[in-house]
């Protein structure tokens, strides 16, 4: 597995910080050194992403250094260009590099010359999320998908955060159970929505079911039984029937749990198995 899976969530980012540089009223010499600097810096993290060990991106600290250098001088520069310091926020959020305050800073200036930048806002958002403020965070995420309706992470961002800081949002008291839950998987149901080929997205909105205070156990079968029909490879194919078997347990539906369960064969799966089946056979001597 790689290191810094991060450095591919900002090789994504990247290209629409360029794009909205050349959107804006940029002065053409300012777009232009914007670009040499973030195809640099998509360089950098195309190669940093495919590190296997924290020795190897280390190495590579020099390298970011020196493009740290470079945006130092671009924004001194060009200081009312907003695509220049979110650019620049994204290269210091990363583990190699590690400012995170200095980060946070410069996209609340890009806020302040552009405040309709989805990207800004969803970098604020996860800012706050992770300072442990999901209330303020919250409403950077709504944000960002008020601005980019059709950006799937957005919405998932705001259901992993309903779904994570459910005991701050309640409280507040601004939020009862049932709407947040509600909230919730509106969110990973709208992202997944959005992204069809994003199996990661349909499961999230899957294992929400899980999450209710009230689960919609036909629902839940009806999705992961329609997402079976999606997937071709059989570990996930077998992964989903799983949970089609979990949910049939919770439905108390020992006979059709033990028919799914006996189809699953791949070897990885055999623990998730047996747990499966252990927790039958406890219910059954209840």
């Amino acid at each position: 597995m790689k290191l810094y899976a991060c450095f591919l969530v900002l090789a994504l980012c990247l290209p629409r910080v360029a794009a909205g540089a050349e959107e804006k009223e940029v002065p053409a010499r300012a777009a232009e050194a914007l670009r040499v600097l973030v195809e640099r810096q998509r360089e950098l993290v195309a190669q940093a992403a495919k590190k296997n060990t924290q020795a190897e991106v280390e190495d590579m600290r020099a390298q970011f250094q020196e493009l740290v250098f470079g945006y130092d001088d671009y924004v001194k520069k060009y200081p009312e260009v907003a695509a220049g310091y979110v650019s620049y926020a994204l290269l210091l959020n990363q583990p190699v590099i590690g400012e995170r305050k200095r980060a946070v800073v410069l996209l609340l200036k890009a806020n302040q010359l552009d405040a309709n930048l989805p990207l800004v806002k969803n970098q604020l958002g996860n800012h706050l999320a992770e300072e442990g403020k999901p209330l303020e965070a919250l409403n950077y995420y709504l944000a960002a998908v008020k601005l980019a309706p059709e950006e799937p992470l957005y919405h998932y961002q705001v259901g992993s955060l309903l779904n994570e800081g459910r005991e701050d949002f309640l409280k507040s008291g601004a939020w009862t159970r049932a709407a947040l839950d509600e909230a919730m998987q509106e969110a990973f149901e709208r992202a997944s929505a959005l992204a069809p080929g994003n199996v990661g997205y349909a499961y999230r909105y899957g294992e929400s079911f899980y999450d209710l205070e009230r689960p919609e156990w036909s629902a839940a079968l009806e999705f992961w039984t329609a997402l079976e029909a999606k997937v071709e490879a059989v570990v996930e194919k077998e992964t989903i029937r799983l949970h089609r078997a979990n949910v049939m347990i919770l439905q108390e539906n020992f006979a059709g749990a033990r028919e799914v369960l006996a189809t699953v064969g791949e070897k990885a799966l055999q623990g998730q198995k047996q747990k499966l089946v252990a927790q039958m056979n406890g219910e059954n001597a209840q």
